[in-house]
């Protein structure tokens, strides 16, 4: 048998599999928000209103996030290779079926619920994948993964534009699937790697491949409640921020700009936070407590900004309200999954991926249907995005409970860590805290 090497190899096939949930994440949560460009040709085709044909995407996001602990459970049963490629074909086949459509609830059936699975397939595994190739350069690699989203939006959206612009709708779904199938072979350059601390057989029980245990780990559980209250306002501005510049006064190319600062700050900042996290010089909890907090305070700063004086002006006060929101949006989101290793060890990293997906979905079913509702008996999105603002600082708030969101008053000395398969924090026996004194030296204590 081959030996298992001493940990994450930190980098050799790891960028290959980097470049290959890129990929995935383009072709998934990208091309996810790009959907809604096909949405005005569907309800003109099939004489329906906008509000029923946007459950077409709205279904696909639901089934994609609230799956996703089913993807995870297959993987670790299976292998992240074989669970992915099987997503992309369905997801292939979701938008092929549904180019035949000939009625919305085929395109539910079609792009909601299979090209949703689809998707619920591929995400969480390649992401669990891609964070056990690393440790040292874990979360600069996950944010990496991460840009995919921004970068196959940019391309994408022009792409079906022109596709629907040529071929209508059914022909711009139909090319849509043989791109999707490209997320096969993304899925076969996951090699499986075995690490030290990984479990000796597969789960025994459907609860535990779902990995449903690691809610009875106090971190996490902690970890899960916040994320759950975030999730609550992260997506109200990939929904409403278009429609509050306009409220706001600016014209229509205003919006868009506003939307675009907005982009490319979260996706210039995947990478500057990967990068900064992954030096080590502020605990991982920390930060993800810190920008949280910054992302909410960014989204109450959005909701404030006054209305413009005509829709000529550039709305400088939002513009710069959105590019403090997208930078810290964007800080926040590979701190998410790169936490992940510490809390619930290398071994769980692709179940508890999963369930970051279906919490995340809790709070993002929560959140635009809420402002939604505060925006039709308010008259504008200033209380949803101060309500959102809120859920997200209330989240932020309870990350602070994590193992080293907070100063401790331990003594300069840096003891022996905990292997980082095992989870650098989860809580150790004491004998593997000794300090580097040796065994006769005095132990840390907290006050």
């Amino acid at each position: 048998m081959t030996p298992k090497p001493a940990g994450p190899p930190d980098g050799g096939w790891g960028w290959v599999v980097a470049a290959a949930a890129f990929a995935v994440n383009g072709l998934s949560y990208g091309l996810l928000r790009s959907l809604g460009l096909a949405l005005p040709d569907l309800a003109e085709h099939f004489d329906r209103s906008a509000q029923d044909t946007a459950w077409v995407s709205a279904l696909a996001l639901a089934v994609q996030q609230a799956a996703s602990p089913v993807g995870s459970a297959l993987s670790t049963r299976w292998g992240a290779r074989p669970v992915v490629m099987v997503g992309g074909v369905l997801t292939s086949l979701g938008f092929v079926f549904s180019a035949f459509a000939r009625s919305l609830l085929h395109l539910y059936l079609g792009l909601g619920v299979l090209a949703g699975s689809g998707w619920a397939l591929v995400f969480a595994p390649a992401l669990g994948t891609l964070s056990r190739y690393f440790s040292r350069r874990r979360v600069l690699a996950v944010g990496l993964a991460l840009t995919g989203n921004g970068a196959s939006s940019l391309l994408l959206a022009p792409a079906l534009q022109l596709l629907l612009d040529n071929f209508g709708w059914r022909g711009a779904l139909l090319l849509l699937g043989a791109i999707t199938l490209h997320l096969t072979p993304c899925g076969a350059l996951l090699r499986p790697l075995a690490l030290p601390g990984d479990p000796l057989g597969p789960p025994r029980s459907p609860l535990a491949a779902l990995g449903l245990g690691l809610f009875t780990r106090r971190a996490f559980l902690v970890f899960a409640v916040g994320t759950a209250l975030v999730g609550g306002g992260y997506f109200v501005p990939y929904v409403h921020l278009a429609p509050h510049a306009l409220d706001r006064g600016l014209g229509g190319y205003g919006a868009v700009l506003v939307v675009a600062v907005a982009a490319v700050g979260d996706a210039g900042a995947r990478l500057l936070c990967g990068w900064l996290a992954d030096q080590g010089w502020v605990p991982l909890p920390r930060l993800l407590a810190m920008f949280g907090a910054l992302t909410g305070l960014g989204l109450l700063a959005v909701g404030l900004v006054p209305v413009v004086g005509n829709e000529e002006s550039w709305g400088g006060p939002l513009l710069a309200a959105a590019g403090a929101y997208g930078l810290s949006a964007g800080s926040y989101a590979p701190l998410v999954f790169g936490v992940l290793p510490g809390l619930v060890g290398i071994g769980g990293v692709v179940q508890a991926t999963g369930l970051v997906m279906m919490l995340m979905s809790l709070g993002g079913l929560l959140g635009p249907p809420l402002s939604g509702f505060l925006r039709d008996e308010t008259g504008d999105f200033t209380a949803s995005f101060l309500v959102c603002g809120s859920f997200i600082l209330s989240g932020s708030f309870i990350y602070v409970g994590l193992p080293s969101a907070l100063p401790s008053c331990r003594p300069a000395s840096h003891p022996g860590t905990a292997p980082p398969e095992r989870g650098e924090l989860l809580p150790d026996p004491q004998v593997a805290l000794l300090p580097p004194g040796g065994p006769h030296s005095t132990l840390d204590t907290t006050c």
